[in-house]
């Protein structure tokens, strides 16, 4: 039996403030059309057993379009594929604070899809031999997670956080509801465990996986970014798992809009005129351009003078041809003349000495570089002028020998 597997879909999604000629958000038109490749990819693959895990709109109400959308795709899917169950479980953004406040997801329950958005439901499938535990993220108790001993096939969907399987800040910074340890899970139990809620594709058990989004709807787009090209993960996707071979594919889907993470740039020494052909170069350098892109550029060791004195024009034509341009500046770290807390290293007087010429406001034709040479080098010769401990050198200890 071939199941797929699809979580966080996030309709509904909002950000930055272009509007489609239609009148619609782009990134919210982006996350619809990322859904619809989903759905297009899971009737290709002739799935037999269809999982959501959770997420399925960005918030309890949301908007009108989203849920036309959302009703549109999965009647397509059970139109297509008539004969396979699809089974969806609420995730966080989807559950209400307030129990009288309902679902929206009962909605699907119309075209025959398996909806658990209160409570934990076993769903049986006699003719596939197959029983599906589905475990939305609802506060409060939770079920035992035990297999159907009378199923040949036993699945587990679930929406939550395995503990201590997620980096810290993607945990904390979207929370659920569900927490489960990793020992109560007992994944070696299930023919397969579908886990919503972390954004990116990720193995917790030979059988356990996040099957992660379908777009990148978090509020940390750069470290799910920086998540997939540490794990080797090629972007969004869905997971088509085989229940009795144990076979495993993770399908990338088709970006709907281009991300782009420009390689930094540090602004140590350098003018504002310097700074400004960087980042000129950088971009003119983004293959393909930056027209209707995502586009982020860092920029290390840039002293608030100088990023005050940057060419705005530029930036602003920048921002006007991306959807969206962000241009994350940050200022050099700052030596600590003198404090208290943790022992460590005092700065030495050179050390002092050469952050304060990095920060000084220096004309345009001044090359800062050579001011720093200039400037040790006197701090130098004045050292070996006085002839004792060179200027700036700590004291000895009192327990010194």
């Amino acid at each position: 039996m071939r199941l797929v597997h699809l979580s966080d879909l996030h309709l509904g999604f909002r950000q930055y403030q272009r509007l489609t000629p239609g009148g619609i958000n782009q990134r919210e038109a982006d996350v619809a059309r990322s859904f619809q490749s989903a759905i297009d990819r899971t009737i290709e693959l002739r799935a037999e057993l269809v999982l959501v895990g959770g997420d399925v709109f960005h918030n309890v109400r949301p908007t009108n379009p989203a849920i036309v959308h959302a009703f549109l795709q999965f009647s397509r899917l059970r139109a297509a594929l008539p004969d396979t169950p699809v089974v969806m479980i609420a995730g966080n953004h989807d559950t209400p604070r307030a129990a009288e406040t309902g679902s929206i997801l009962r909605l699907f329950r119309e075209l025959g899809i398996q909806v658990a958005y209160a409570d934990a439901e076993r769903f049986k499938f006699t003719d596939l031999d197959l029983s599906v535990l589905a475990v939305p993220d609802v506060p409060g108790k939770r079920p035992a997670f035990t297999p159907d001993p009378q199923a040949r096939y036993n699945v587990l969907l679930l929406h939550g956080e395995v503990q201590g399987m997620l980096p810290a800040h993607a945990a904390s910074a979207d929370r659920a509801a569900l927490e489960i340890p990793l020992s109560e899970l007992g994944a070696a139990m299930w023919d397969y465990v579908a886990l919503g809620h972390y954004h990116v594709y990720r193995q917790i058990e030979p059988n356990a996986y996040y099957s992660g989004s379908l777009d990148y709807t978090s509020a940390n787009t750069w470290g799910e970014l920086f998540e997939e090209r540490a794990a080797g993960v090629p972007g969004k996707g869905i997971i088509e798992r085989n229940l009795e071979s144990g076979a495993q594919t993770f399908h990338p889907l088709p970006p709907s809009r281009p991300i782009i993470d420009l390689p930094p740039i540090s602004a140590r020494g350098l003018t504002v005129a310097e700074v400004d052909e960087r980042i000129l170069a950088s971009v003119n350098g983004c293959r393909g351009g930056i027209e209707d892109k995502i586009v982020r550029l860092i920029v290390r060791d840039l002293p608030r003078h100088i990023a005050r004195d940057l060419d705005h024009k530029v930036l602003r034509d920048f921002k006007r041809r991306a959807l969206h341009f962000h241009l994350d500046t940050r200022r050099p770290e700052m030596v600590r003349l003198a404090g208290h807390g943790a022992p460590g290293k005092r700065p030495s007087l050179a050390d002092v000495v050469r952050e304060k010429l990095m920060s000084r406001v220096l004309e345009s034709d001044i090359d800062r570089k050579e001011l720093v040479a200039l400037g040790l080098r006197y701090l130098a010769e004045a050292e070996s002028t006085v002839g004792a401990a060179p200027l700036g050198a700590e004291p000895p200890s009192e327990t010194s020998g």
